[in-house]
């Protein structure tokens, strides 16, 4: 239940540490260092000192040795990847390996070098040692970390890389390079706080308020709730719940919602453990409700990232025909002799090149993906359209709600944003006259994988577009049409053409209902450069986009296909949905969009019947989250699988009013807000302690401390039980053996486990948006 695809570059990493030549140790402890188990194993390095010259090294563009050290002349204006020392060295599978160097360049410089070990272009751009970029002085600095292989490679490429357009020529020098064996594994403890895990933003004053304390005390444990000042305002006991299947660990839990009064710094104590301070107050989401959208805005493609608007997070437009771009304003299509032609039964291309500038960033990497961006804008969209059916306040929509360059045009704020990504979909429909007229391409992505850091507008990587799909196609066919009825009050001209898009998208998808993206396959394409978002059953996809055509329209072909499609009768939400599943997508608006449906209450009450199974698993919960895979596995992105299953409970609320409902989102919630077997929250920016480290080529501060960590409000992937065996080399060091809700690592290397997408903060928004405007007010509509 979500997203299941190749992952972008693929780091592991332990700590990379400076330190400047002649510190004392000391000094260099502080970074924390690596420590070899024993003796080291052989040098695999050659000629590490440079004692013979520049034997054993590939180095351009003007290299020498000097001083000896090996270096390499930068004139002013090198781009990304223009110069490099490198070296091939054989890795073993399971060696855990230690690195150090020196390195200095003269003059200072802000041009960083970025050192890398990866597995090669042949290998899926697999890096080991995570790009780190050094700032450069005349200094030499010392340099260490350990990493660890996960296969054997006979010739990894140890590189030393010049990373950024730099203003001024420089030279960089590297000496007494060495990758050595025998390395001690460094053994990942997750940093925890306390014992006792609350949501760490707070609690609704009349909703449900509960933590989880972690104990192996087998009789109830007193608890004593204290405001700021440190008086106990409540006591109880709690309530034994035995192991939690989910982290391995023996917990109590602990029901203080009979406290109600407001207050700020609250702590609940069990024993001498103490949790982190929370609030107590009916405003807690409104700022959630925003900053979850922020990521939208600084996401986009094809924009100056204005600094006055994000503050932080201003950055040159990505991806807009400027050097060292290479799209996306004249894009080309798949080459014959693309590797990815070997996935398809029969070769496909296309003539000229097509402008598909704008819409989002998909997650950590470039590529812009019409299947996922598909189900996020229409997730937006249908946060937005709660203002239309009278189930949110139609003024915290407003324009002048979120700080964009189209605030004050007269539009809704969050369908200005929609609107970014919808006409780049508009972009991304096959002209007609071309073969597949008026279906989707796929997506467009750089044509190899590119490493971390990197803004978007250093990518120099030609940019491709790939075959167009059937579900690509109902995708746009889905989103148009939903798009069409929200835009008509404020732009008609905009919804016309929406609409006639849907229509067209979805009478190409009926001619041509077979055209399947292909899954992945490292052996014939072993270096794509983005995801697949592959799909091998589009009927979902057909019901959602006939759904979303017949609300908008309330034609009877379209009224025809969702009540002769099996998945208006014989799925159920409780299973969820994600972007290869979006049958629940089409079934949340059939029973909340005003429509003549035959059945309409039979739609209805199957989203009430699933958000009541999902109230009954976040009770036997004893972490409180609303999920509990049938098979155990905790899946990719399963932060998102919570949130679109606390998105259904949401609009179980709406359509009743029962509170029941509202209060099972908001204790949903505290599980992503800290209460968790992690004790942290994964939203960025809220809790004490946050994930702040996702991957993300250019929220990449722990890379390079002149970019930012991602904006406040970025919910990350989270626990991925099958971390380990999906190629995340930071999993497969870090993570062996852990128990479901430990598979989870807040590094930038782990893809697996830490990536942001714009499908995952897209239900984070939905139910932020939700829980501002119910606020625990108590019974009715918020």
């Amino acid at each position: 239940m979500a997203q299941r695809r190749v992952p972008t570059a693929a780091p592991v990493r332990r700590p990379l540490v400076l330190a400047a030549a002649g510190l004392a140790a000391a000094a260099l402890t502080v970074a924390l260092p690596a420590t070899p188990a024993g003796a080291a194993g052989p040098e695999q390095v050659v000629n590490g000192t440079f004692d013979d010259g520049l034997t054993g090294w590939n180095a351009y563009p003007t290299a020498a040795v000097v001083d000896g050290r090996g270096c390499v002349d930068v004139p002013a204006g090198t781009g990304a990847y223009g110069a490099a020392i490198e070296q091939k060295i054989p890795m073993v599978e399971g060696e855990t390996y230690a690195f150090s160097a020196t390195i200095l360049s003269e003059p200072a410089t802000a041009a960083n070098i970025r050192i890398v070990i990866q597995g090669g272009p042949d290998i899926n751009y697999a890096e080991f040692l995570t790009a780190r970029k050094v700032p450069l002085t005349p200094e030499p600095r010392a340099v260490t970390a350990t990493f660890t292989a996960d296969r054997d490679y006979a010739q990894a490429n140890l590189t030393f890389q010049q990373d950024i357009t730099n203003d001024a020529a420089y030279r960089f020098c590297v000496d007494d390079v060495s990758v050595t064996g025998g390395a001690e594994p460094e053994v990942y403890r997750p940093d925890i706080h306390s014992a006792v895990r609350v949501n760490q933003v707070g609690y609704l004053p009349d909703g449900t308020k509960e933590a989880t304390i972690v104990t192996d005390a087998t009789e109830p444990q007193r608890w004593l709730l204290r405001n700021a000042d440190g008086t106990v305002v409540r006591r109880g006991t709690t309530r034994p719940e035995g192991v939690e299947d989910s982290a391995g660990v023996a917990v109590h839990v602990a029901d203080f919602s009979a406290y109600r009064t407001p207050g700020r710094g609250y702590t609940l104590s069990v024993g001498d453990q103490t949790s982190f301070p929370f609030d107590i107050a009916s405003d807690l989401y409104a700022g959630l409700r925003t900053d979850s959208k922020t990521f939208y805005y600084t996401n986009r493609s094809g924009i100056a990232i204005d600094d006055a608007l994000a503050p932080g997070y201003g950055r040159r437009a990505g991806h807009v025909g400027v050097a060292p771009n290479r799209g996306d304003t004249a894009v080309p299509c798949l080459p014959l002799g693309d590797d990815k032609q070997r996935l398809y039964a029969t070769p496909w291309t296309c003539s000229g090149t097509h402008d598909v500038t704008g819409g989002w960033y998909d997650a950590g990497d470039m590529g812009k993906y019409v299947v996922n961006g598909g189900i996020s804008v229409a997730q937006l969209m249908q946060e937005f359209e709660r203002t239309r059916t009278g189930a949110a306040d139609p003024a915290a929509y407003a324009d002048g709600t979120l700080s964009i360059p189209e605030a004050g045009n007269g539009v809704p704020d969050l369908l200005d944003e929609v609107r970014w990504e919808l006409d780049w979909m508009l972009r991304m429909q096959v002209p007609a006259g071309e073969q597949y007229a008026g279906m989707a391409y796929h997506k467009v992505a750089d044509a190899d994988w590119t490493g971390l850091p990197l803004l978007p507008a250093d990518d120099p990587q030609p940019r491709v577009l790939h075959r167009p799909s059937t579900a690509a196609t109902l995708n746009l066919a889905a989103a148009a049409a939903q798009g069409a009825r929200l835009f008509r009050p404020y732009d008609a001209a905009f919804a016309d053409r929406l609409l006639a898009a849907a229509r067209s998208s979805y009478a190409a998808a009926e001619r041509t209902p077979d055209l399947l993206e292909p899954a992945a396959d490292p052996a014939l394409d072993p270096n794509p450069g983005s995801g697949p978002y592959e799909d091998d059953d589009v009927s979902d996809e057909f019901y959602w986009a006939a759904a979303e055509l017949y609300l908008t329209t309330g034609d009877a072909r379209y009224r025809t296909a969702v009540l002769a499609s099996p998945h208006h009768t014989s799925r159920d939400l409780a299973d969820g949905f994600w972007w290869q599943d979006v049958a629940g997508m089409g079934r949340l608006d059939l029973a909340t969009v005003d429509s003549r449906l035959p059945g309409r209450k039979a739609v209805q009450r199957s989203v009430l019947r699933a958000a009541d199974s999902l109230l009954r698993t976040e009770r036997d919960e004893p972490f409180g989250q609303p999920y509990d895979p049938a098979d155990g596995d905790w899946v990719w992105g399963s932060n998102s699988a919570v949130l679109n299953n606390l998105q259904v409970v949401g609009t179980a609320y709406d359509l009743s009013g029962k509170r029941r409902y509202a209060d099972g989102v908001a204790s949903g919630m505290d599980y992503l807000l800290g209460r968790n077997a992690l004790d942290r929250s994964y939203v960025t920016g809220y809790g004490d302690v946050s994930s702040h480290q996702q991957h993300s080529r250019w929220y990449a501060h722990s890379l390079d401390p002149r970019l930012p960590s991602p904006p406040d409000g970025t919910v990350a992937g989270g626990p991925n039980s099958t971390a380990t065996s999906t190629g995340d080399p930071v999993a497969a060091a870090n993570l062996a053996g852990c128990v479901d809700q430990f598979c989870y690592i807040d590094e930038i290397g782990s893809w697996s486990t830490n990536e942001i997408t714009v499908n995952w903060n897209a239900p984070l928004s939905w139910v932020s948006g939700f829980l501002a405007g119910y606020e625990g007010t108590g019974p009715g509509r918020s």
